[in-house]
């Protein structure tokens, strides 16, 4: 006779311990409010308590959209990446467009300068031939640079 597979519950969750946890995954870094919303879920949280608790957050200012566009902005700029990459991971993040781009802009980067430190880092010299020109410029596009830095960088791919 086979008996029934265990089912493991967790236990129901009260508004304190689901305020703490985002607390914490806020102390390692900031978070915007659908990206602690889903971490929260996976951890089997139930709604109504997360809602609830990243409403409070925020009125706390613990929780701040601002504050997420600024440190990604600031992090991926010293990683070496370009402003479509920028926007990119922070609408997958759910971040709202316009806070990115004010971010982007306060941070006054120098997009071009970034491409190039990128692809001296990468490849060490400017492009010897069509080819290398090729393999370089999708690079370039792979970390979030628009087609005009690239080409302000490396040149016309058929001059």
């Amino acid at each position: 006779m086979q008996s029934k597979p265990e089912t493991k519950t967790r236990p129901e969750a009260d508004l304190q311990t689901v305020r703490e946890k985002a607390v914490e995954l806020l102390a390692r870094r900031e978070h915007t409010r659908l990206e602690l919303t889903r971490k929260l879920r996976q951890r089997e949280l139930p709604s109504h308590l997360i809602e609830t608790a990243l409403d409070e957050l925020a009125s706390e200012n613990l929780l701040s959209e601002a504050r997420y566009a600024e440190a990604l902005v600031a992090s991926r700029i010293d990683r070496g990446f370009g402003p479509l990459r920028i926007l990119s991971e922070a609408q997958d993040a759910g971040a709202d467009e316009g806070r990115i781009r004010l971010a982007m802009e306060a941070a006054q980067a120098d997009w071009l300068e970034l491409a190039r430190e990128a692809q001296r880092k990468r490849f060490g010299r400017p492009p010897k031939d069509f080819n290398e020109r090729v393999k370089q410029s999708r690079f370039l596009a792979s970390r979030g640079f628009s087609a005009e830095t690239v080409r302000s960088l490396l040149g016309d791919m058929y001059d």
